[in-house]
C-alpha cells in the first residue's frame, strides 16, 4: 500500500491549513452564525425595552439554541453548504468551544441573580472568549478583534453601570457589524482576479 492510498479520500482536510479552509468555505468565514447571534441580541434588546430584562435573558438563552440551526439554513439560502468536510478536526474544536460556552451559562445566570443587566454582561466575556477560539478554527486574527470588543465592551458597560437595554444593543451592534464584516470578506475570497 503506497503512502498516497493510506489517505482518506473523503478527509481534504490533511493540513492545518486545508482544514482552516474548509471551515471559511462551508461557513463564510463564520459570518452566517455572528450575524444570527447579532439578530437574536437584537430581538432580545427590543424584548429588554418593550417589557423587561428578565424576559430579555430568556430571550437570549432560548435564541442562542437555534443560532446554528438558523445559520446552517441561511447558508444553505445563498449557496453555501453550512458544513464542514467530515473529518476535520477544527470542526472538533468548534463543538468543544459550544460546550464550554454551555458550561459557562450558569456563571451568567447566576449573576443575573444579584443585577439582571449583569448577565448580558457577562455572556459579552464567555461569547468574546469563544470567538477568540475562532481564530485558529477560521485561520482570521479578525476573530481577535472581535473578541477584545465584545469584552471590553463588557467591562465598559459593567463600570458605567449600563442598563441591560444598553448591553444588549451594544452586544447586536457588534455581532452584526463583525458578522458582515466577515461575510463581505469571504464573498471577496470568492471573486475571481
Amino acid at each position: 500500500m503506497t503512502e498516497e492510498s493510506s489517505i482518506d479520500p473523503i478527509n481534504k482536510t490533511n493540513t492545518f491549513s486545508q482544514a482552516q479552509s474548509d471551515m471559511c468555505k462551508g461557513y463564510a468565514n463564520g459570518s452566517i452564525g455572528i450575524l444570527v447571534s447579532g439578530f437574536i441580541w437584537l430581538i432580545s434588546a427590543t424584548i429588554a425595552y418593550q417589557y423587561s430584562a428578565n424576559q430579555a435573558i430568556w430571550t437570549l438563552l432560548i435564541g442562542g439554541m437555534f443560532i446554528y440551526p438558523v445559520g446552517v439554513l441561511l447558508s444553505k439560502v445563498i449557496g453555501l453548504s453550512g458544513s464542514h468536510t467530515k473529518g476535520n478536526p477544527l470542526g472538533n474544536l468548534a463543538m468543544e468551544g459550544t460546550i464550554f460556552m454551555i458550561m459557562c451559562l450558569p456563571i451568567a445566570f447566576g449573576l443575573s441573580l444579584q443585577h439582571a443587566e449583569w448577565f448580558f454582561q457577562g455572556m459579552l466575556l464567555i461569547i468574546g472568549g469563544r470567538y477568540l477560539t475562532f481564530a485558529s478554527i477560521y485561520g482570521l486574527k479578525l476573530y481577535w478583534v472581535l473578541g477584545a470588543a465584545l469584552g471590553t465592551a463588557a467591562y465598559l458597560l459593567f463600570y458605567f453601570k449600563a442598563q441591560s437595554f444598553g448591553s444588549l444593543l451594544a452586544g447586536s451592534i457588534i455581532e452584526i457589524s463583525f458578522g458582515l464584516l466577515m461575510f463581505f470578506s469571504s464573498r471577496k475570497d470568492k471573486l475571481p482576479s
